[in-house]
């Protein structure tokens, strides 16, 4: 019966070729352990259906998510110039190097003009796969010019936040941006222009400790981690254990540092509504 067996070749790609076609297929959520069809996700804009954990996603995902359609972008051809000459494990020019060929990105920030339920806002997005989504001067600039933006033109401002802190390779430059984007948005209240600031998961650091916590308006995803230092640096420097949940959403929420803890999937329709607050309810178009 030797006849009736696959050769040893032809058997090895027919496993490789089943191999592909489930692959990525299915995915674990971190929150309960359920396994998910990636199709079930993607309708929910990546939460579990069951437990309501929001999986982490990318900067462009967040603005397909957030804007009624395409978007024009902005400066995207800001790219760092290593000021210090940064080398650790490699070279800084070598890790931004390979980020931008991971991304597709020159720097950890997308600086967009869109529409939100037909309101026209600039929207600064951060990539959290880019060297921990840091700021460093290429996003304190782009940030910056968005502000100017909304300043000139009077279009309400968004900044989606999802950063470890400020980009160490860059050293006091990167620290400079936190009082750079700070002063700018000074600017933009005294125009009494909208900022609206998302927190995700995470914010933590540098970022935490400026724009993001500067908003008119501070509203964060569930569960998303919040915080200057993290908890591990805290108990270890305080040398008691934190409470539970302790730098989570709903804590922050709770203690008074935020405004609102809004799910992803009701994350539009809730800036709509506040921007309507702020700006008043977007004008219909005339009568052809």
């Amino acid at each position: 019966m030797e006849w009736l067996k696959l050769p040893k070749k032809l058997a090895k790609t027919a496993d490789s070729d089943k191999h592909v076609k489930t692959e990525g297929l299915w995915v674990k959520c971190d929150g309960c352990g359920q396994i998910l069809w990636r199709k079930d996700l993607d309708d929910t804009q990546h939460t579990c259906p069951k437990c309501d954990f929001h999986f982490k996603i990318g900067s462009a995902t967040r603005l397909k998510f957030l804007l009624d359609g395409p978007w024009e972008e902005h400066d995207r051809t800001l790219t760092s110039t290593d000021p210090l000459g940064f080398v650790d494990s490699k070279s800084y020019k070598d890790r931004l190097r390979a980020m931008q060929k991971a991304t597709g990105m020159n720097d950890a920030l997308l600086s967009v003009t869109g529409t939100i339920l037909g309101r026209r806002v600039n929207v600064c997005s951060i990539e959290l796969k880019f060297i921990g989504g840091s700021m460093g001067a290429v996003v304190g600039e782009k940030i910056t010019r968005a502000i100017e933006r909304s300043l000139r033109d009077r279009t309400p401002l968004i900044i989606i936040s999802s950063s470890g802190g400020a980009r160490m390779q860059e050293g006091a430059i990167s620290l400079m941006q936190l009082a750079k984007i700070s002063a700018a948005l000074m600017k933009l209240d005294h125009a009494r222009v909208p900022f609206i600031s998302v927190l995700t998961d995470p914010t933590t650091g540098g970022v935490t400790a400026s724009f993001a916590m500067l908003g008119d308006l501070n509203i964060a995803e569930p569960g998303a981690l919040i915080g200057f230092a993290g908890p591990r640096v805290i108990e270890q420097t305080i040398r008691q254990k934190l409470p539970e949940g302790f730098q989570r959403s709903e804590f922050v929420l709770e203690h008074g540092f935020l405004d609102a803890v809004v799910k992803r999937t009701e994350m539009r329709t809730f800036i709509a509504k506040a921007f309507d607050f702020f700006a008043g309810p977007v004008a219909p178009p005339p009568a052809s």
